[in-house]
């Protein structure tokens, strides 16, 4: 991995290893996790397939909930499409103009867009104000998403939810991949739910209060769950297939640190 720019001082080295170790969650100590599925044949054979799998969690707070924001309603390939336009908007670029990468945006340079330029790479007009609202209110600090930390789960929950956009599933969703909360399943995520009841062997999804039902048994893991059934729903759409011999590798990753 490539940082950008290299950190200079111990300082930046600090908060470059506090940031990976947040991103990739390398401090995780999984092994509660693996005697909680061991309990379960059918979950711990899952758990095995990925052993090692640490559940990844995003830079920030305010991240998580513009990826939940593009993917509410939309399938994960065309949230990510909006997400990578949205990156080619307003985030700051790096590299030869031909060959820039983009940094995910921040709060302030969100804030300078206009729900116009949002409408024309593609967010609702109702997706377009969200994003607005949160991204001014988070620069004007009105607004302080990473001191929510300190609360509860359902503390939290109930503060998300009274920002615009935000439904029970982009609560939950910001809860497990923003406050890395492994409790938390999100069970109004239609994928989610029709892939757990896919690996149970039924011939219908789970509804919200079926899922909690399902996983309360794997508590206080079920969004460890969550991450191991997509993995298994990718590695089932062939995902995880080999490369051919002649396929390029793949570009070393940057990591833009602001």
């Amino acid at each position: 991995m490539t940082v950008t720019p290299a950190p200079r001082s111990e300082i930046a080295n600090a908060e470059l290893r506090r940031l990976l170790d947040r991103l990739l969650g390398l401090r995780i100590d999984l092994s509660p996790w693996y005697h909680t599925a061991s309990r379960d044949p059918r979950l711990g054979r899952l758990a095995d397939r990925f052993r090692g799998v640490k559940p990844p969690r995003f830079p920030t707070v305010f991240e998580a909930l513009v990826n939940a924001f593009a993917c509410q309603q939309l399938s994960l390939e065309s949230g990510l499409t909006l997400l990578n336009r949205l990156a080619g908007a307003c985030g700051t670029p790096f590299g030869p103009s031909q060959n820039a990468v983009f940094a995910f945006p921040a709060p302030k340079d969100l804030a300078q867009m206009t729900p116009e330029h949002l409408r024309a790479i593609g967010f609702s007009r109702q997706k377009a104000r969200a994003l607005l609202d949160l991204a001014g209110a988070l620069t004007r600090q009105r607004l302080n998403l990473e001191s929510l930390a300190q609360e509860d789960s359902d503390s939290i929950a109930q503060q998300l939810l009274q920002l615009r956009g935000v439904g029970r599933w982009t609560a939950e969703y910001a809860l497990l991949r923003g406050f890395g909360r492994l409790q938390v399943f999100p069970g109004d995520d239609v994928g989610a739910q029709k892939r757990l009841a896919h690996w149970l062997g039924r011939s219908r999804p789970l509804d919200y209060a079926g899922v909690a039902r399902v996983v309360a048994p794997w508590q206080p893991y079920a969004g460890l769950v969550y991450f191991h059934l997509l993995l298994h729903g990718l590695s089932l759409a062939g995902t995880f297939e080999s490369a051919p011999p002649q396929a390029p590798m793949p570009p070393e990753p940057v990591l833009l640190v602001r």
